[in-house]
Protein backbone atom coordinates (compact mmCIF):
# COMPACT_ATOMS: atom_id res chain seq x y z
CA UNK A 1 0.00 0.00 0.00
CA UNK A 2 0.91 3.85 -0.63
CA UNK A 3 -0.45 6.49 1.97
CA UNK A 4 -0.38 9.48 -0.35
CA UNK A 5 0.01 13.09 1.26
CA UNK A 6 -0.11 15.49 -1.53
CA UNK A 7 -0.69 15.41 -5.32
CA UNK A 8 2.78 14.87 -6.56
CA UNK A 9 3.11 11.32 -5.47
CA UNK A 10 2.64 8.61 -7.23
CA UNK A 11 -0.14 6.20 -6.19
CA UNK A 12 2.53 3.27 -6.28
CA UNK A 13 6.08 3.26 -6.41
CA UNK A 14 6.88 -0.50 -6.09
CA UNK A 15 6.10 -0.79 -10.20
CA UNK A 16 6.24 1.89 -12.63
CA UNK A 17 2.35 3.07 -13.92
CA UNK A 18 0.89 5.10 -16.67
CA UNK A 19 -2.14 6.12 -18.58
CA UNK A 20 -4.79 5.59 -15.37
CA UNK A 21 -8.55 5.32 -16.07
CA UNK A 22 -9.95 6.40 -12.83
CA UNK A 23 -13.85 4.91 -12.25
CA UNK A 24 -16.08 4.36 -9.39
CA UNK A 25 -17.03 0.89 -8.86
CA UNK A 26 -18.50 -0.78 -5.82
CA UNK A 27 -17.90 2.73 -3.84
CA UNK A 28 -14.44 2.44 -4.43
CA UNK A 29 -11.90 4.77 -6.86
CA UNK A 30 -10.43 2.09 -9.63
CA UNK A 31 -7.58 2.68 -11.91
CA UNK A 32 -6.83 0.78 -14.69
CA UNK A 33 -3.31 1.63 -15.96
CA UNK A 34 -0.84 0.49 -18.27
CA UNK A 35 2.63 -1.02 -16.54
CA UNK A 36 5.55 0.22 -17.68
CA UNK A 37 8.62 -2.66 -16.95
CA UNK A 38 11.59 -1.17 -15.64
CA UNK A 39 14.38 -1.43 -18.22
CA UNK A 40 16.45 0.97 -20.44
CA UNK A 41 15.10 0.98 -24.05
CA UNK A 42 15.96 4.07 -26.87
CA UNK A 43 12.84 5.95 -26.99
CA UNK A 44 11.83 6.94 -30.93
CA UNK A 45 8.64 8.42 -32.63
CA UNK A 46 6.97 4.77 -33.29
CA UNK A 47 6.93 4.09 -29.24
CA UNK A 48 8.92 0.90 -29.45
CA UNK A 49 9.99 2.03 -25.87
CA UNK A 50 6.37 1.07 -24.36
CA UNK A 51 6.79 -2.37 -24.88
CA UNK A 52 4.61 -3.26 -21.74
CA UNK A 53 3.32 -6.80 -21.58
CA UNK A 54 0.47 -6.74 -18.93
CA UNK A 55 -2.38 -5.14 -16.31
CA UNK A 56 -2.27 -4.21 -12.71
CA UNK A 57 -5.38 -2.81 -11.26
CA UNK A 58 -5.15 -0.16 -8.32
CA UNK A 59 -7.69 0.94 -5.88
CA UNK A 60 -8.51 3.44 -2.97
CA UNK A 61 -11.19 3.11 -0.77
CA UNK A 62 -11.25 7.38 -1.32
CA UNK A 63 -8.88 10.07 -2.48
CA UNK A 64 -7.46 10.04 0.92
CA UNK A 65 -6.79 6.44 1.31
CA UNK A 66 -4.24 4.11 0.51
CA UNK A 67 -3.56 2.70 -2.58
CA UNK A 68 -3.73 -1.15 -2.89
CA UNK A 69 -2.23 -3.11 -6.08
CA UNK A 70 -4.31 -5.92 -6.91
CA UNK A 71 -1.71 -7.55 -8.84
CA UNK A 72 -1.78 -8.64 -12.48
CA UNK A 73 -4.98 -8.31 -13.48
CA UNK A 74 -4.17 -9.80 -17.51
CA UNK A 75 -0.72 -10.49 -19.51
CA UNK A 76 -0.09 -10.59 -23.07
CA UNK A 77 0.47 -14.30 -23.22
CA UNK A 78 -2.85 -14.83 -22.39
CA UNK A 79 -4.51 -13.28 -25.36
CA UNK A 80 -4.46 -15.38 -28.00
CA UNK A 81 -4.13 -12.41 -30.67
CA UNK A 82 -2.37 -9.64 -29.01
CA UNK A 83 2.22 -10.48 -29.63
CA UNK A 84 2.77 -7.46 -27.62
CA UNK A 85 2.83 -3.48 -26.35
CA UNK A 86 -0.14 -3.86 -24.20
CA UNK A 87 -0.82 -0.06 -24.57
CA UNK A 88 -3.37 2.06 -22.20
CA UNK A 89 -6.64 0.18 -20.82
CA UNK A 90 -9.90 1.17 -19.73
CA UNK A 91 -13.10 -0.71 -17.88
CA UNK A 92 -16.54 -0.38 -17.85
CA UNK A 93 -19.40 -1.81 -16.01
CA UNK A 94 -22.79 -2.98 -17.58
CA UNK A 95 -24.60 -6.45 -17.48
CA UNK A 96 -23.60 -7.19 -14.08
CA UNK A 97 -19.88 -7.46 -15.51
CA UNK A 98 -16.92 -5.34 -15.36
CA UNK A 99 -14.74 -5.09 -19.05
CA UNK A 100 -11.65 -4.45 -19.65
CA UNK A 101 -10.50 -2.88 -23.28
CA UNK A 102 -6.89 -2.63 -24.08
CA UNK A 103 -5.27 -2.36 -27.37
CA UNK A 104 -1.98 -4.20 -28.62
CA UNK A 105 -0.22 -5.14 -31.85
CA UNK A 106 -1.51 -7.98 -33.59
CA UNK A 107 0.29 -11.03 -34.90
CA UNK A 108 0.91 -8.79 -38.20
CA UNK A 109 2.10 -5.64 -36.20
CA UNK A 110 -0.96 -4.06 -36.74
CA UNK A 111 -2.69 -2.20 -33.09
CA UNK A 112 -6.43 -3.49 -32.23
CA UNK A 113 -8.75 -3.18 -29.68
CA UNK A 114 -9.71 -6.27 -27.33
CA UNK A 115 -11.52 -6.83 -24.37
CA UNK A 116 -11.63 -9.52 -21.55
CA UNK A 117 -14.32 -9.83 -18.77
CA UNK A 118 -14.54 -10.57 -15.09
CA UNK A 119 -17.26 -10.30 -12.22
CA UNK A 120 -14.82 -8.51 -10.11
CA UNK A 121 -13.24 -4.56 -10.61
CA UNK A 122 -10.12 -6.00 -9.50
CA UNK A 123 -9.88 -8.76 -12.00
CA UNK A 124 -8.25 -11.37 -13.02
CA UNK A 125 -9.91 -10.41 -16.80
CA UNK A 126 -10.44 -12.73 -18.82
CA UNK A 127 -9.87 -12.10 -22.80
CA UNK A 128 -11.80 -12.49 -25.76
CA UNK A 129 -10.07 -15.17 -28.00
CA UNK A 130 -10.26 -12.29 -30.81
CA UNK A 131 -10.38 -8.37 -31.17
CA UNK A 132 -13.21 -6.19 -31.76
CA UNK A 133 -13.76 -7.27 -34.94
CA UNK A 134 -13.43 -3.33 -36.95
CA UNK A 135 -11.27 -1.71 -34.73
CA UNK A 136 -7.78 -0.47 -35.03
CA UNK A 137 -5.16 2.37 -33.22
CA UNK A 138 -4.92 2.64 -29.40
CA UNK A 139 -6.41 4.32 -26.45
CA UNK A 140 -9.63 3.03 -26.43
CA UNK A 141 -12.28 4.98 -23.61
CA UNK A 142 -15.73 3.50 -22.69
CA UNK A 143 -18.16 5.86 -21.46
CA UNK A 144 -21.28 4.54 -20.27
CA UNK A 145 -24.08 7.09 -20.53
CA UNK A 146 -27.11 8.03 -18.54
CA UNK A 147 -29.30 5.64 -20.89
CA UNK A 148 -27.07 2.85 -20.78
CA UNK A 149 -26.10 3.33 -24.74
CA UNK A 150 -22.06 2.69 -24.28
CA UNK A 151 -19.34 4.45 -26.51
CA UNK A 152 -15.97 3.91 -27.26
CA UNK A 153 -13.39 6.33 -28.12
CA UNK A 154 -10.08 5.96 -29.65
CA UNK A 155 -7.14 6.66 -31.48
CA UNK A 156 -3.40 7.89 -31.58
CA UNK A 157 -1.08 9.53 -33.91
CA UNK A 158 2.31 8.13 -34.89
CA UNK A 159 3.11 4.60 -32.96
CA UNK A 160 -0.96 4.55 -32.77
CA UNK A 161 -1.04 4.54 -36.26
CA UNK A 162 -4.08 6.72 -36.75
CA UNK A 163 -2.44 8.03 -39.72
CA UNK A 164 -3.04 4.73 -41.83
CA UNK A 165 -6.38 4.41 -40.92
CA UNK A 166 -7.60 7.67 -42.85
CA UNK A 167 -10.16 5.04 -45.21
CA UNK A 168 -11.68 1.80 -44.58
CA UNK A 169 -8.34 -0.26 -44.69
CA UNK A 170 -5.19 -0.38 -43.41
CA UNK A 171 -2.20 1.34 -45.10
CA UNK A 172 1.11 1.19 -44.11
CA UNK A 173 2.60 4.17 -45.59
CA UNK A 174 -0.06 6.76 -46.11
CA UNK A 175 -0.14 10.34 -47.36
CA UNK A 176 1.31 12.82 -45.22
CA UNK A 177 -1.29 15.55 -43.68
CA UNK A 178 -0.21 19.37 -44.55
CA UNK A 179 -0.30 21.41 -41.30
CA UNK A 180 -3.00 23.37 -43.29
CA UNK A 181 -5.36 20.55 -43.26
CA UNK A 182 -7.88 19.20 -41.20
CA UNK A 183 -6.59 17.52 -38.36
CA UNK A 184 -7.50 13.54 -37.81
CA UNK A 185 -9.76 13.11 -35.05
CA UNK A 186 -10.44 10.67 -32.57
CA UNK A 187 -13.31 7.70 -33.61
CA UNK A 188 -15.97 6.71 -31.69
CA UNK A 189 -18.62 3.84 -32.21
CA UNK A 190 -21.34 2.65 -30.30
CA UNK A 191 -20.46 -0.53 -28.66
CA UNK A 192 -23.48 -3.41 -28.59
CA UNK A 193 -25.66 -4.66 -25.81
CA UNK A 194 -23.18 -7.00 -24.67
CA UNK A 195 -20.16 -4.80 -24.93
CA UNK A 196 -18.03 -7.15 -27.07
CA UNK A 197 -18.25 -5.58 -31.05
CA UNK A 198 -19.19 -2.44 -32.21
CA UNK A 199 -23.09 -1.62 -33.06
CA UNK A 200 -21.71 0.46 -35.98
CA UNK A 201 -18.56 1.41 -37.79
CA UNK A 202 -16.35 3.52 -36.01
CA UNK A 203 -16.58 7.12 -37.20
CA UNK A 204 -14.33 10.14 -37.39
CA UNK A 205 -15.09 12.63 -34.43
CA UNK A 206 -15.04 16.64 -35.50
CA UNK A 207 -13.12 18.90 -33.11
CA UNK A 208 -13.79 22.57 -33.99
CA UNK A 209 -12.79 25.97 -33.32
CA UNK A 210 -15.73 28.46 -31.34
CA UNK A 211 -16.51 29.63 -35.28
CA UNK A 212 -17.04 26.18 -36.47
CA UNK A 213 -13.79 25.49 -38.30
CA UNK A 214 -11.85 22.21 -38.12
CA UNK A 215 -8.81 22.43 -35.93
CA UNK A 216 -5.61 22.20 -38.11
CA UNK A 217 -3.40 19.39 -38.05
CA UNK A 218 -0.23 22.15 -37.84
CA UNK A 219 -2.09 23.39 -34.98
CA UNK A 220 -0.32 21.23 -32.00
CA UNK A 221 -1.68 23.54 -29.35
CA UNK A 222 -5.21 22.43 -29.24
CA UNK A 223 -5.08 19.36 -32.28
CA UNK A 224 -6.12 15.69 -31.20
CA UNK A 225 -2.82 13.46 -30.78
CA UNK A 226 -4.37 10.63 -28.81
CA UNK A 227 -5.85 9.31 -24.86
CA UNK A 228 -9.23 10.15 -25.29
CA UNK A 229 -11.27 10.40 -22.87
CA UNK A 230 -15.23 11.20 -21.84
CA UNK A 231 -17.10 12.44 -19.02
CA UNK A 232 -20.39 14.07 -18.41
CA UNK A 233 -20.82 17.50 -16.19
CA UNK A 234 -24.71 19.09 -15.63
CA UNK A 235 -25.60 17.67 -19.30
CA UNK A 236 -22.83 18.19 -21.24
CA UNK A 237 -20.35 16.24 -23.08
CA UNK A 238 -16.35 16.63 -22.53
CA UNK A 239 -14.13 15.30 -24.80
CA UNK A 240 -10.47 15.84 -23.44
CA UNK A 241 -7.25 14.33 -25.04
CA UNK A 242 -3.47 14.69 -25.31
CA UNK A 243 -1.64 17.31 -27.53
CA UNK A 244 1.29 14.99 -27.64
CA UNK A 245 4.26 17.36 -29.27
CA UNK A 246 2.91 20.44 -27.30
CA UNK A 247 2.55 18.08 -24.24
CA UNK A 248 -0.90 19.25 -22.66
CA UNK A 249 -3.85 17.55 -21.82
CA UNK A 250 -7.07 19.67 -23.83
CA UNK A 251 -10.59 19.51 -23.58
CA UNK A 252 -13.75 20.52 -25.90
CA UNK A 253 -17.40 20.36 -24.98
CA UNK A 254 -20.26 19.12 -27.25
CA UNK A 255 -23.94 18.32 -26.81
CA UNK A 256 -23.58 14.72 -28.46
CA UNK A 257 -21.46 11.88 -27.68
CA UNK A 258 -20.54 11.68 -30.93
CA UNK A 259 -19.79 15.00 -31.42
CA UNK A 260 -19.31 17.50 -32.82
CA UNK A 261 -17.54 19.45 -29.67
CA UNK A 262 -15.89 23.27 -29.79
CA UNK A 263 -12.73 23.34 -28.27
CA UNK A 264 -11.82 25.20 -24.91
CA UNK A 265 -8.57 25.64 -23.72
CA UNK A 266 -6.21 23.18 -21.34
CA UNK A 267 -6.72 20.98 -18.47
CA UNK A 268 -3.50 20.02 -17.28
CA UNK A 269 -0.07 21.94 -18.55
CA UNK A 270 2.75 19.68 -19.82
CA UNK A 271 4.34 17.23 -17.22
CA UNK A 272 8.03 15.82 -16.73
CA UNK A 273 8.13 13.46 -19.59
CA UNK A 274 7.24 12.99 -23.35
CA UNK A 275 3.65 11.35 -22.74
CA UNK A 276 0.67 12.83 -20.98
CA UNK A 277 -2.33 11.21 -20.49
CA UNK A 278 -5.27 11.43 -18.22
CA UNK A 279 -8.72 10.47 -16.99
CA UNK A 280 -11.62 12.11 -15.31
CA UNK A 281 -13.81 10.86 -12.72
CA UNK A 282 -16.28 12.23 -9.96
CA UNK A 283 -16.03 11.04 -6.53
CA UNK A 284 -18.20 12.15 -4.11
CA UNK A 285 -18.68 15.56 -4.20
CA UNK A 286 -15.66 16.28 -5.98
CA UNK A 287 -14.22 15.73 -9.47
CA UNK A 288 -10.49 14.45 -10.08
CA UNK A 289 -8.15 14.04 -12.65
CA UNK A 290 -5.42 10.95 -13.12
CA UNK A 291 -2.77 11.47 -14.66
CA UNK A 292 1.21 10.59 -14.60
CA UNK A 293 4.62 11.64 -15.50
CA UNK A 294 8.25 10.38 -14.95
CA UNK A 295 9.60 11.98 -12.26
CA UNK A 296 9.56 9.03 -10.03
CA UNK A 297 12.37 7.75 -12.75
CA UNK A 298 14.10 10.85 -13.42
CA UNK A 299 12.30 11.90 -16.26
CA UNK A 300 12.50 8.48 -18.59
CA UNK A 301 9.97 8.32 -21.32
CA UNK A 302 9.13 4.43 -20.73
CA UNK A 303 8.66 4.62 -17.14
CA UNK A 304 6.01 6.59 -15.88
CA UNK A 305 3.64 6.98 -12.36
CA UNK A 306 -0.01 7.48 -11.79
CA UNK A 307 -0.67 10.69 -9.78
CA UNK A 308 -4.26 12.33 -9.23
CA UNK A 309 -5.21 16.06 -8.61
CA UNK A 310 -8.68 17.21 -7.48
CA UNK A 311 -10.39 19.07 -10.78
CA UNK A 312 -12.49 22.27 -10.70
CA UNK A 313 -14.93 23.77 -12.70
CA UNK A 314 -15.77 27.80 -13.16
CA UNK A 315 -19.23 28.79 -12.94
CA UNK A 316 -19.84 28.61 -17.12
CA UNK A 317 -18.32 25.18 -17.01
CA UNK A 318 -15.44 25.46 -18.13
CA UNK A 319 -12.36 23.09 -16.52
CA UNK A 320 -9.85 25.44 -14.29
CA UNK A 321 -6.19 24.66 -16.16
CA UNK A 322 -3.99 22.46 -13.48
CA UNK A 323 -0.46 23.45 -12.77
CA UNK A 324 0.70 20.09 -11.87
CA UNK A 325 3.79 21.44 -9.72
CA UNK A 326 2.75 24.51 -8.11
CA UNK A 327 0.77 24.66 -4.90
Amino acid sequence: MTKLTNRNEPLVTHIYTADPSAHVFEGKLYIYPSHDLDHVKESNDNGDQYDMEDYHVLSMDGPDSACVDHGQALHVKDVPWASKQMWAPDAAFKNDTYYLFFPARDHDDIFRIGVATSPSPAGPFEPQPEYIPGSFSIDPAVFVDEDDRAYMYFGGLWGGQLEKWQTDAYVAEPAEIEPDQPALGPRVAELSEDMLTFRERPVEIAIVDEQGNALLAGDEERRYFEGPWMHKYKGKYYLSYSTGTTHKIVYAIGDNPQGPFVFQGTILTPVLGWTTHHSIVQFGDKWYLFYHDSSLSGGADNKRSVKFTELEYNEDGTIRTIEPYEG
